[in-house]
């Protein structure tokens, strides 16, 4: 029995395509840069001497690069996955990225296959941009899931400042200090804002729309409310982060219910893929007798729809809201 390699090629360089993101990620700006830092970056800047007016600079430089890049091809589908992870890299740099990683792909494919070249540039180009969109999307999610964990926290020490007679600014401050990346840094740079005359539920707002968390905009209308009506803020921000945690412990709960049942949606998704890698794998010439026939290819992207189809649909009736 001839066994084929080609699949596991495959496989083989579209992870060495992930692992050459994280490496230049990590060579050009540093294991800081990393979410979970066990030192805030903007404490870990300062640090090493630079100003708090340069390091609000700098961080404000960095937040913003990826909302001026909506007019360039492609990048718009990247941009609100980049803000998210808050990606150091410039959409210039992600472009020449995702060509630099098609090239790469091109050359190991052409090594380790014989495809023919048309399907190798077409399987180069669609690894070396699904490459860049896949690690983007992982960083983003992995962030917005970590700022949500640290926020009631952070709050409850935005409480205990105000309690001892802090104002917000202050307040925002220590529980910068306090708190680990990436929500650390963030809270730093809001209450610098704050501190230069930036209202702060407008600063919070921003935050909150860049990360897309709903509990975020809400701290920040209980900010603004308070800012313009009046009350004891303490209280307030006390009765978000009940609300906070609560919420949060619901859709842990809820992702503990339906765990088993995304499970079986991605088995049954990834399921017919796998099954067409071991047939490639174990009897490459499995579909010789039907390739010739006029029927093959009409089929064949039937079922690539078909199986489009059916991700899509489990992925759907897996995604319950809360």
């Amino acid at each position: 029995m001839e066994l084929s390699l080609s699949p596991l090629i495959y496989v083989a360089i579209f992870g060495s395509v992930l692992l050459v993101i994280q490496g230049l990620y990590l060579i050009m700006f540093g294991r800081s840069i990393e979410h979970d830092s066990k030192m805030n970056r903007r404490l870990e800047m300062m640090t090493k001497g630079k100003s708090k007016q340069d390091v609000m600079e700098q961080l404000r430089k960095e937040r913003s690069v990826h909302g001026q890049g909506f007019s360039i091809p492609l990048y718009g589908l990247l941009s609100e996955r980049a803000q998210k992870a808050n990606i150091a890299f410039t959409p210039a740099q992600l472009l020449m990225l995702m060509g630099g990683l098609s090239v790469f792909s091109f050359v190991m494919l052409t090594i380790g296959t014989s495809a023919p070249a048309p399907v190798r540039l077409a399987i180069a180009g669609a690894m070396g941009v699904g490459g860049v969109f896949f690690w983007v999307s992982s960083k983003a999610k992995k962030r917005v899931a970590a700022i949500e964990s640290q926020l009631a926290e952070a709050v409850d020490l935005m409480v205990r400042s105000l309690r001892v007679g802090h104002p917000f600014s202050s307040a925002l401050g220590i529980a910068a200090e306090e708190i680990q990346d990436p929500l650390g840094t963030e809270l730093g740079l809001i209450a610098d804002e704050v501190a230069y005359g930036r209202d702060a539920g407008e600063a919070l707002r921003d935050f909150g729309v860049r990360v897309g968390l709903p509990d975020i905009g809400f701290l920040a209308v209980a900010v603004s409310i308070q800012q313009k009506s009046g009350g004891n803020l303490a209280e307030i921000l006390d009765g978000l982060s009940k609300v906070i945690r609560a919420r949060f412990k619901l859709f842990r709960r809820v992702r503990a219910i339906t765990a088993e049942a995304k499970w079986s949606g991605m088995f049954l998704s990834g399921f017919p893929i796998l099954a067409m890698i071991m047939i490639q794998v174990i009897k490459p010439d499995y579909y010789d007798p039907v390739k010739g026939t006029p029927l093959y290819i009409p089929l064949a992207i039937v079922v690539c729809i078909f199986l489009v189809v059916n991700v899509l649909y489990m992925r759907k009736m897996t995604d319950i809201k809360v």
